[in-house]
């Protein structure tokens, strides 16, 4: 799946999670997918714990956080 296709699956809604990029308009923040990674999880491991998400959300929850990356370096880049 291409990049835009799975940013398309990270949704920003004001009346879910507070207004925080979440999963398909999920209660699942972006945020809370990258801590788990980021503590060692599985893809396997998470998607057994949260069994309404899929493998490409996982995917795209990378791929947001790719490009915020992204985004946030160039605006760096600017001000220096």
């Amino acid at each position: 799946m291409v990049n835009g296709e799975l940013l398309k699956r990270i949704t920003v809604n004001p009346d879910i999670c507070f207004g925080k990029p979440t999963v398909r308009g999920m209660r699942y923040p972006v945020e809370l997918i990258l801590d788990l990674l980021s503590s060692g999880m599985t893809n396997e491991e998470i998607l057994a714990d949260y069994p309404s998400l899929e493998e490409e959300d996982i995917h795209a929850c990378l791929a947001f956080a790719a490009e915020l990356v992204k985004v946030n370096s160039l605006e760096a880049a600017l001000v220096a």
